[in-house]
């Protein structure tokens, strides 16, 4: 300690002689009381921080489950709007296949003595020439015949109509066609009403 100091601390001892006891003790427990006060102001402090990391956890979570319900309703939407472009034909489709249907039993139903006559001969290739334009405009729109004779039976693809005794055949194959199948995209339309081969009893 400096010589300097040492008048201080006597001045200041001697003032406090004649301060009464009781008012040095309250003082002092008013200073521990104020240190008390900032251990409680801290353990409030960090449970706020606390809540607070809570909160901002919750809320990062909220945000990314609405995030990925957006991208959900999106794609859906994507996939919606696809599908409209892809099979908005689907209901004509339908109804014209009657039509397709119609075009190919009268070409079936022309004998070949026709087909050789100079005068029904082009009235055949009129109506051929009308078959093939429909395929193709069906074709661009996505609507094709589903391939039935010669191949398995597929449920998916092919409704069968009767079994036709035959050894020529594996069992199970389609020998005959009664009514064409037709598909749009990867969709069916109509499946193919066929015969199918089976073992002669």
């Amino acid at each position: 300690m400096n010589e300097n100091d040492k008048p201080r601390d006597e001045a200041a001892e001697a003032e406090l002689k004649g301060v009464p006891e009781e008012f040095l003790k309250d003082s002092q427990d008013s200073e521990e009381g104020k240190d008390e006060g900032k251990g409680e102001d801290g353990d409030a402090l960090s449970e706020v921080i606390a809540q607070l990391r809570s909160d901002l956890e919750a809320a990062k979570q909220d945000v990314l489950y609405a995030k990925a319900d957006t991208q959900n309703v999106r794609r859906r939407m994507e996939k919606d709007i696809q599908d409209a472009r892809n099979y908005a034909a689907t209901g004509f489709a339908r109804d014209i296949l009657s039509v397709a249907d119609n075009l190919t039993r009268a070409i079936q139903a022309v004998p070949e003595t026709l087909r050789e006559d100079d005068k029904m001969k082009g009235l055949v290739t009129g109506i051929e020439a009308t078959q093939r334009e429909m395929e193709k405009v069906f074709k661009s729109h996505g609507i094709e015949r589903v391939p039935s004779v010669g191949l398995p039976l597929d449920p998916n693809q092919h409704q069968a109509m009767m079994e036709v005794p035959t050894d020529e055949h594996e069992p199970g194959t389609v020998v005959q066609e009664m009514q064409s199948g037709w598909m749009i995209k990867d969709r069916l339309l109509r499946p193919a009403m066929v015969g199918v081969a089976k073992k002669p009893d």
